[in-house]
């Protein structure tokens, strides 16, 4: 239960220092990055994998590329529905999720899971 909570707030963090990186995706305060990070992973565990059922065939085609897109359209409709998190177009959100992912990942190395 520990890990998940670290996960959490390395997440809101990530999200933060994404938003400080990008003069078009806005968030008000810390708080405001741990909500949207909450919703993002819900986002992540419901809508992403039906998603990305639909979108296969393009996938396939983009070579993988699509997942991009894919990613900033849920990180877009995260921003849409938390208050204090503005992202101005969807290719911001597109390049945010890109950035968010690679800063959550380096964050997320650096904790351990074991106690």
């Amino acid at each position: 239960m520990r890990g998940l909570v670290w996960r959490w707030v390395i997440n809101g963090l990530a999200l933060f220092l994404t938003a400080q990186l990008f003069a078009s995706i806005e968030i008000k305060s810390f708080g405001s990055a741990l909500i949207a990070a909450l919703v993002l992973g819900l986002a992540n565990a419901v809508i992403r994998p039906i998603i990305k059922i639909i979108t296969f065939p393009i996938t396939i085609l983009t070579l993988g590329l699509f997942t991009f897109i894919i990613n900033g359209f849920i990180l877009w409709l995260v921003q849409a529905n938390v208050t204090g998190f503005v992202i101005t177009n969807f290719w911001s959100a597109v390049l945010g999720a890109i950035v968010l992912s690679v800063i959550s990942a380096i964050l997320t190395s650096l904790i351990s899971d074991q106690n």
